[in-house]
């Protein structure tokens, strides 16, 4: 996924953003053969992420910089913790500081928080899932940054899985005609394409039940008439629980008996872990 051209792009981007015609400050106090060393100092407890990320835009920005790495993306960190230094020209240190640091902080913080939620269903079958609620450019990273943290990924973006949502259903005219027409559509375009449909109530997932489906969406039940809709599916196909779950919530959803919890708080709702690259 890090190795992605969309990765490379926002990398591109971000640069652009960032310095524009040129960082003048650097530039105008700083000798351009001033050799200088940073190191990425852990200031939060945590999991880390962006490791390979930060090696990637050290590398594209300036191939001489030279990274000596400690931690891994996925490892445990505590305040105090060195994660790598970085030698070379001072000047390259200081125009990418900023872009590691602000990728890192985000994905550590994703990483993180999806590593409690993780936490909070030790002893259940049931997996979490990230979900399309994603900062918008950056959904590769975001994405990367759960699996760091011992989460699943949902569908990347629309084009990958089949995601009939209440919308659709109402807009197609019942949930009959939106699978109907959506087994029509991938057998006319040569797809094969993993199909998940979203149920609001019991009735809709007994007529969600007699196609074949990979999923079936519970959106918006408590854990008790999610353990009923689990029962009635059997095992028919995959079952999946969203709508406002929390940390205090999701394990009566799992213990209902699902094989997926996701949680669009991931992504949309967490607080950067504080690093510092600081000279040395």
């Amino acid at each position: 996924m890090i190795d992605s051209p969309l990765i490379d792009a926002t990398i591109d981007i971000a640069f652009k953003e960032d310095i524009g015609d040129g960082d003048h400050t650097t530039l105008s106090c700083i000798p351009h053969d001033l050799e200088g060393r940073a190191r990425l100092l852990v200031k939060q407890d945590g999991i880390l992420c962006g490791v390979e990320l930060a090696k990637k835009i050290f590398a594209k920005f300036d191939p001489s910089l030279k990274v000596t790495q400690y931690l891994h993306d996925g490892d445990k960190i505590k305040k105090g913790d060195i994660a790598f230094t970085v030698e070379g020209k001072t000047i390259s240190i200081l125009q990418t500081e900023r872009l590691v640091l602000n990728f890192m902080q985000r994905l550590s913080g994703i990483a993180t928080q999806t590593a409690e939620y993780v936490k909070l269903l030790d002893g259940t079958n049931t997996k979490i899932l990230d979900t399309r609620k994603t900062t918008p450019g950056l959904r590769l990273l975001e994405k990367y940054a759960v699996k760091v943290g011992g989460g699943e990924n949902h569908r990347i973006g629309l084009y990958d899985m089949i995601l009939i949502k209440d919308n659709h259903i109402d807009y197609a005219g019942g949930v009959t005609a939106a699978i109907t027409k959506t087994k029509e559509y991938l057998k006319e375009k040569g797809k094969d394409l993993k199909i998940e449909v979203e149920a609001r109530t019991l009735e809709e997932i007994k007529e969600i039940l007699t196609f074949d489906v990979e999923r079936i969406l519970i959106d918006n039940f408590t854990p008790e008439e999610t353990k009923v809709a689990v029962a009635l599916i059997n095992g028919k196909c995959k079952t999946e629980s969203s709508g406002g779950i929390t940390k205090e919530s999701i394990r009566a959803y799992a213990e209902a008996g699902v094989d997926y919890i996701s949680v669009g708080a991931l992504t949309h709702h967490i607080s950067s872990l504080d690093l510092s690259l600081k000279a040395y």
